[in-house]
């Protein structure tokens, strides 16, 4: 388990349970923690400006580079959360070699199915009725399609986008007729 200790500056350090005897030596000590509990506990009697203080101690230095600044703290309950969050970060070097790990056997990957060489749709379903709607020489208005599925027009052009173009890699070629009508036909 790490023990934490924060000093009079503001320092927080972070102890193995093997460093006990340095945890003794820790100059300016005002106390040491070990969960967000005892954070706050200790914390209870900190004015406000000094979380902003400690969380300014972390921000932009390495490990914390994506840490910014901040003036001041809404309360004290997420001052603690996010101060610990951050000081999660900080593990204490090992007092005693540890033996290396054992690499994981590999997982079996899924071999890849070959794709068929006509996309199909289940019969009857409403992406069949769509298909067979964009298969016919003169092709299916948005109209057309609509009153066959019962779907709105944005839902027939995500559809038209989504399943048959992207999913089934089917190419769909739409034009507008002399009288204004778009319609869609799978080329």
């Amino acid at each position: 388990m790490t023990t934490f200790t924060i000093s009079t500056d503001n320092t927080i350090t972070a102890f193995s349970a093997f460093e006990e005897d340095r945890l003794a030596r820790v100059e300016n000590l005002e106390g040491s923690f070990s969960s967000s509990k005892e954070l706050a506990k200790l914390s209870a009697a900190w004015p406000m400006a000094r979380f902003a203080e400690v969380w300014n101690e972390f921000a932009g230095v390495v490990p914390f580079d994506e840490l910014k600044p901040v003036k001041k703290f809404t309360d004290r309950k997420t001052a603690v959360a996010r101060i610990w969050r951050v000081i999660q970060a900080l593990t204490p070097a090992p007092a005693r070699p540890v033996a290396p790990a054992t690499p994981k056997p590999a997982k079996a990957t899924k071999q890849a199915t070959k794709p068929e060489a006509t996309p199909t749709a289940r019969e009857g379903s409403k992406k069949a009725i769509v298909l067979d709607l964009l298969r016919r020489p003169e092709g299916a208005t948005l109209d057309d399609i609509m009153s066959a599925t019962g779907w709105l027009a944005h839902s027939v052009r995500g559809f038209i986008s989504g399943a048959i173009t992207k999913k089934m890699g089917l190419t769909v070629t739409s034009a507008k007729r002399a009288d204004g009508q778009r319609v869609y036909q799978i080329s």
